[in-house]
């Protein structure tokens, strides 16, 4: 990994190596760095996966095996922006699989009970339209959804 910038550190118990290949398995543009193990000294059993680098699209991560202290909740999230509709429904498929929950609004946990939004970038513009009712009708669209359908969102902006 390189010095500059910031890297996420995501904390797992025990599925750090499983996690990295799902995330690099789900983003078109990522790969999987150094593993580092424990050593005798622990905490972990040595030559077990302590840390696993991996990067997606351009943003790195460190995922670390800390054992089950703490969790991840929904006060931290990733925002996906997703060029069309056919990148939302990938992301959306993909992380919610085996395990995954969806949520409201475009939000969603994925199996390691991680939050990501998927986000149409279309949809930003139509919810932050000057017209207060376009926006007003494109934003309680969204609140009716899941997974973002932007041409929903669309018609409803459009006030069909």
């Amino acid at each position: 990994m390189a010095t500059d910038g910031f890297t996420t550190c995501l904390w797992f118990d025990g599925r750090a190596e499983e996690a990295a290949r799902f995330y690099v398995s789900v983003f078109k543009n990522a790969s999987i760095g150094r593993t580092g193990r424990y050593t005798d000294a622990g905490p972990g059993p040595a030559g077990s996966v302590m840390t696993v680098e991996f990067t997606l699209d351009g943003q790195r991560f460190l995922a670390l095996n800390g054992g089950p202290q703490f969790h991840f909740t929904e006060a931290v999230s990733f925002q996906i922006p997703c060029a069309d509709q056919a990148e939302v429904d990938h992301y959306w498929e993909k992380l919610t699989a085996d395990g995954g929950e969806p949520g409201p609004c475009g939000w969603l946990k994925d199996r390691f009970g991680l939050s990501w939004q998927v986000v149409p970038e279309r949809l930003i513009p139509l919810l932050a339209d000057p017209d207060p009712e376009k926006a007003v009708r494109a934003t309680r669209a969204v609140y009716t959804m899941g997974k973002i359908d932007i041409a929903e969102v669309e018609r409803a902006y459009a006030g069909e």
